[in-house]
């Protein structure tokens, strides 16, 4: 049978062009819950950080809005976007994350997130972290953490901060970024390392769902106890209905190097 290649053979018939609209709509529902699932992902109330599956976008995006139990209070705050960013003296600061499975070292990236690298060591110094657990792991997607207790109790915050997502930094396997509620300036305490590159959860604009995820590091050691974290066997715990590791992944510490 001949085809036309004058145009795009995939349209070529209205069978087709049916197939590929049926295609485009049902790429453009997964986008949407992608987005969802990572607007749930971080909080207080509901931080939504990454809490989606990164290449299975329509599972991870619920899984990342998922998290009702964590609003916090802040989360209804709203921050303005105008807020002066404090004076770092160290545009590279690391720190080193003690987990129970290993240590992960973190370059933080204060020029390009001077904002969140000053909240993020805010609550390093203040030891805020000790004994906190990750308590959202989702393969391929992402492993957030640093706002419950191993007994699933909240940890009390800061206020939020601006979301520093339109940084240029982008959502790479790897990077450390802020979880947050579905208000775009909510993100506190809980962080997330993707495990993939996340490109869907980069800032596009400043309405919505574009504002995206602020990144402000990267992991420069200890990737393989960042893939054991991603690996480990999850289900129910707690608040949460899926995602949570059945063998707690507690932080015993982060320290400034």
């Amino acid at each position: 049978m001949s085809e036309n290649r004058s145009v795009a053979p995939w349209i070529n018939s209205r069978g087709e062009k049916a197939r590929s609209r049926s295609v485009a709509a049902q790429l453009a529902l997964v986008f949407g819950v992608a987005v969802m699932m990572l607007t749930a992902c971080g909080g207080g109330g509901s931080d939504t950080v990454v809490e989606s599956t990164p290449l299975q976008a329509a599972e991870a995006t619920s899984d990342i809005a998922s998290d009702s139990a964590d609003t916090q209070a802040g989360d209804s705050q709203t921050v303005s976007p105008e807020a002066a960013a404090p004076e770092n003296t160290v545009t590279a600061p690391s720190v080193v994350m003690r987990t129970t499975l290993g240590d992960i070292e973190i370059q933080l990236d204060a020029e390009q997130a001077p904002i969140t690298v000053a909240n993020f060591l805010n609550y390093v110094d203040e030891g805020h972290y000790q004994q906190a657990i990750f308590h959202r792991v989702i393969a391929g997607f992402m492993v957030q953490g640093g706002g419950f207790t191993a007994d699933y109790q909240r940890l009390a915050t800061e206020d939020p901060i601006i979301n520093e997502a339109n940084n240029g930094l982008d959502n790479d396997r790897y990077t450390i970024a802020m979880a947050r509620t579905s208000n775009a300036h909510s993100a506190t305490d809980q962080f997330f390392i993707n495990v993939a590159d996340n490109a869907f959860l980069n800032y596009t604009a400043p309405i919505g769902n574009g504002w995206g995820y602020a990144v402000f590091g990267r992991v420069v050691d200890g990737f393989k106890v960042v893939d054991q974290i991603e690996s480990v066997t999850t289900g129910a715990a707690g608040p949460f209905g899926s995602d949570v590791p059945v063998e707690p992944v507690i932080i015993l510490g982060v320290e400034r190097l």
